[in-house]
């Protein structure tokens, strides 16, 4: 039962480990993705309520993400306490059920982790595909400026040569 407990801990940290290297590697990309956002946002002459729109997704996803980073700090103190506890409590064998169902708790508790992650993910991909959107608009938007100036310039050409005609 106590080599069952160690390796089950074990894989809990395991997968712990990993979680926290997804979760820092989400939050480089959702850090990186704000400032692509904030520099899209700065180079474009976009509405203010689209600015702050995508200023707020940004702002949501990093409150997502030092949630689960809080989160997942509070799973490593539980884990080493089980730990602590586990080599502590060998002669009782109702601790040992304890701390299977802790364990078992932690196992629910890092698979919402997960599940976080991956939406966090989705929500990332989200915001790159709304930057791909808005630069498309604005490079449209860009095209339609040009061809009204260029039919402004050419109705006060006609207009001038009308005027001189007359």
């Amino acid at each position: 039962d106590r080599d069952t407990d160690k390796k089950r801990i074990e894989e809990l940290l395991e997968e712990n480990m990993v979680l926290e290297i997804a979760q820092k590697q989400s939050m480089n990309e959702s850090a990186h993705l704000g400032w692509e956002l904030e520099q899209l946002s700065k180079s474009t002459d976009l509405a203010d309520s689209e600015k702050s729109f995508v200023f707020e997704l940004n702002e949501c996803a990093s409150s997502r993400i030092l949630k689960l980073e809080k989160d997942n700090q509070s799973l490593q103190n539980t884990i080493q306490e089980l730990r602590d506890a586990s080599l502590t409590s060998r002669e009782s064998s109702l601790k040992f059920v304890e701390l299977e169902k802790e364990n078992q708790q932690l196992s629910k508790k890092i698979e919402k982790l997960q599940n976080q992650i991956e939406k966090e993910k989705q929500s990332n991909q989200d915001l790159g595909t709304l930057s791909e959107e808005l630069i498309k608009d604005k490079e449209q938007l860009q095209v339609v400026m040009e061809t009204l100036k260029a039919d402004k310039d050419r109705q006060i050409k006609d207009l001038k040569q009308e005027n001189d005609h007359l």
